[in-house]
């Protein structure tokens, strides 16, 4: 089957030769190679050069054979021309300054925002390029309830205090920060697939944090809102969430291809609570890649025996995968499923 066409049949469920198998964070600091780009460049100045942010972008699908390109950037990138300071260091990101009140949120510019991080488009045009038909690009950004956590707590945050207080006490004013971050962020997207990204990803990342009620509320309706202005494009949509089980009669509606599980779910109680109408992409725990290597075989026997016949299945891990794990895991993760994949194929 055509490598490029193989994930985005998956997408539509559309009949493939086997599932697909991308990696969340599949280029990161678990490999050599890109802790060696690191000594050169600090993380934000890998996501600003697109030269760079494409050989990054690269690594994954020249060592581990996957099935599918993911942009190398960051979701809070647009977060930075909107008018906030992005950085990391050890304990993470940091957004500076962080947004507290209305007046802060006034301050955040929407027009020309998507102008102002044009070197992503730059990256997913080279990266496309480069490609060469090896496999399609997936996209990304964060959903606005998760990129409002961050610039609201200016950064990681344990208990995300702040933005529970600005939900309970302003609520006007965390719809009016949502709904700037969901103009931003769909023309973001929409940039991305003029440049040539095949499909898109939204992370909500921090949406399971909310009930479903608050969900409804704070996060479904700019995500939706997103999805629908990008539509248009024909690019299938990917979302994924975090924690995200009691959120599954909510998900159920958004209006996109691909609802992302994590580990905590099994793929056919979702596929069976949402009647079959979306792809399903997971859910592997990514700490089985620390295990041996027939305990990581046995993993992805077990998600693909889960998901069960017929069309609409994407592999990849339940989050992403983290610094500790080795690249001849990932990489023999990825084999099994491939090879598992054609077998239950025949």
């Amino acid at each position: 089957m055509d490598p490029t066409a193989r994930l985005l049949a998956a997408c539509r469920r559309q009949p493939v030769d086997r599932p697909p198998i991308w990696i969340m964070r599949q280029a990161g600091r678990y490999m050599p190679s890109y802790r060696e780009v690191r000594k050169r460049v600090s993380f934000m100045e890998l996501c600003r050069t697109p030269e760079i942010a494409c050989e990054v972008t690269m690594m994954p699908i020249d060592q581990l054979g996957l099935d599918a390109a993911i942009l190398f950037s960051d979701i809070l990138v647009p977060l930075e021309s909107m008018g906030q300071k992005i950085y990391f260091d050890k304990a993470g990101p940091h957004c500076e300054p962080a947004v507290r009140s209305a007046a802060d949120i006034d301050k955040l510019t929407v027009d020309g925002a998507v102008d102002g991080v044009s070197y992503v488009y730059d990256a997913v045009s080279l990266i496309k390029k480069t490609l060469n038909g090896r496999a399609p690009l997936l996209g990304f950004a964060g959903a606005p309830l998760t990129l409002a956590t961050y610039a609201i707590e200016g950064g990681t945050s344990k208990h995300k205090h702040e933005i529970r207080r600005l939900i309970y006490t302003e609520p006007a004013a965390m719809h009016r920060l949502l709904d700037k971050l969901a103009t931003v962020i769909t023309e973001y997207l929409r940039r991305q697939i003029q440049a040539g990204a095949d499909a898109v990803q939204l992370f909500d990342t921090w949406g399971g944090m909310l009930t479903e009620a608050e969900w409804r509320t704070f996060s479904m309706p700019y995500t939706a809102r997103i999805m629908e202005g990008i539509a248009d494009l024909g690019a299938p949509i990917l979302h994924y969430c975090l924690g995200s089980a009691h959120l599954t009669p909510a998900l159920a509606e958004l209006p996109c291809d691909v609802l992302s599980v994590d580990w905590r779910q099994s793929l056919s109680s979702i596929r069976e609570a949402t009647g079959g109408r979306y792809a399903l992409q997971g859910n592997i725990e990514a700490g089985i890649l620390r295990a041996e290597p027939h305990h990581i075989e046995a993993a992805a026997k077990a998600c693909l025996d889960d998901y069960g016949t017929g069309p609409g299945h994407i592999v990849n891990l339940g989050h992403g995968i983290t610094p500790d794990v080795s690249v001849a895991a990932a990489k023999h993760l990825v084999e099994c499923v491939q090879r598992y994949g054609r077998e239950r194929a025949r």
